[in-house]
């Protein structure tokens, strides 16, 4: 049941994610508000029973809990300091923003002080699931933030996501997304390399895959994404190459900053590099896994 003060939700950003998680909310009764500035993105979302508005700022002065799903921190540190610019959060009763992007903690905090300021919530709330996850209600979601913020933004993270993991501060959601992106970029190529080298010695990777499915080998990677797309060869996911290369780009940023030392992601991002893999941004992420491409001797590693 939708509580009755928190009944109008906006997203801002109407892409694979964004349409997926306005969808939920919309099924879940939720009156949403949607802006996007691609025109297909729209009709798509207006098609989903999203009310449409022409700018951010329109979704923030119609939305008690405004959901973003932005490319970059920057555009999420933009059309929050905007809106605050625009005076939109001076006199309002209390709005919560969800940052479903995969932004920085650096940013969220930032973010999170300006908004507390003016009385209102700012959640890091990166997803996994992909657009299949998001379409369905089905995404796990990793919160930084207050509690006072987190259960007012309850009902629609319930409707959007099947797991919701509060991890710590403002932050920390960030943080969990990026280390677990980091650990995906790896399980990629670690996957690749064992259904390469199993294929080579005559198991195929169809029959080396259910064993390690059932044994302590197993990822995400090997459950469900050589299984769905690149086994199919289909390279559908719907997450980019380029996205990735940010996350791990953004992972290994943090590594720095903490002061860890990550040789595997590292190399990691050599290999995942364009001008080691082949693959352009805009290719879907799977790619990467192809076993009939050999990536992997594209660059020595030693």
């Amino acid at each position: 049941m939708v509580a009755a003060d928190r009944k109008t939700v906006g997203v801002i950003g109407l892409g694979a994610m964004g349409f997926g998680m306005a969808s939920s909310l919309v099924r879940a009764g939720f009156e949403v508000t949607g802006y996007d500035p691609a025109q297909v993105a729209c009709a798509r979302a207006a098609d989903a029973g999203v009310t449409l508005v022409s700018s951010p700022e329109d979704v923030f002065a119609a939305a008690d809990l405004v959901v973003l799903s932005l490319p970059t921190a920057s555009h999420v540190d933009a059309t929050v300091t905007q809106a605050a610019a625009a005076g939109l959060l001076a006199d309002a009763a209390p709005k919560v923003v969800i940052d479903t992007s995969t932004s920085e903690a650096a940013t969220s905090r930032k973010l999170a002080a300006i908004l507390e300021a003016k009385g209102h919530g700012f959640l890091d709330a990166p997803v996994s699931g992909g657009a299949a996850g998001a379409a369905s209600g089905q995404l796990s979601v990793m919160l930084g933030g207050e509690e006072k913020w987190v259960a007012l933004a309850r009902p629609a993270l319930e409707a959007m996501a099947a797991k919701i993991l509060h991890v710590g501060p403002s932050g920390a959601g960030n943080v969990a997304k990026l280390v677990n992106n980091m650990l995906v970029a790896n399980h990629v190529i670690t996957t690749l390399e064992a259904l390469r080298l199993s294929e080579a010695a005559g198991v195929s990777a169809e029959e080396a895959l259910t064993v390690i499915n059932s044994a302590t080998g197993r990822s995400a990677i090997s459950e469900i994404h050589f299984p769905n797309w690149v086994l199919p060869r289909s390279f559908d996911s719907g997450f980019s190459t380029g996205l990735m290369r940010k996350d791990l780009r953004l992972a290994r940023e943090l590594a720095l900053e903490a002061g860890v030392a990550t040789p595997m992601a590292n190399l990691a991002a050599t290999l995942w590099a364009e001008t080691n893999s082949g693959l352009s941004d805009t290719d879907d992420f799977t790619l990467m896994g192809d076993p009939q491409l050999d990536r992997l001797s594209r660059k020595e590693t030693h």
